[in-house]
């Protein structure tokens, strides 16, 4: 998948999830802020040419920007987008939970958006 390919389908996932929110699928919602959330990560990590093919490589990329940037908000935002993701299995959420999640899941894609990077020039350490 291409960067932009990424990037649009976190925006899709965006509008899904607080649709189905709206219509009280607290589940469904959680779903859609997890995988909007990953897949803008994707959309960062293949712009850089970084590995982003497993929950593992996510997680270090998100370490890596928050290096870079001194950002700890993404990586607090990322797991909020994580517990999302355990609500789709546990249930535990209500919709004000998952609309708070929701929003801060929309925070960190406003936060990730721009750095993407077109040049490919960052690489990732393979430790």
């Amino acid at each position: 998948m291409t960067t932009l390919t990424y990037q649009d389908a976190a925006r899709h996932l965006l509008a899904q999830g607080l649709e189905e929110l709206a219509e009280g699928d607290s589940r469904q919602a959680s779903e859609k802020g997890w995988g909007e959330a990953a897949q803008m990560i994707k959309a960062v990590a293949s712009s850089r040419g970084w590995k982003h093919d497993n929950h593992a490589a996510l997680y270090r990329v998100i370490g890596r920007l928050v290096k870079e940037t001194g950002d700890d908000g993404i990586r607090s935002r990322f797991s909020t987008a994580n517990a999302l993701h355990q609500n789709v299995y546990e249930n535990w959420g209500d919709t004000d939970y998952v609309a708070g999640g929701l929003a801060d899941v929309r925070e960190l894609l406003d936060r990730l958006e721009p750095l993407l990077d077109h040049q490919g020039t960052h690489p990732l350490p393979t430790t």
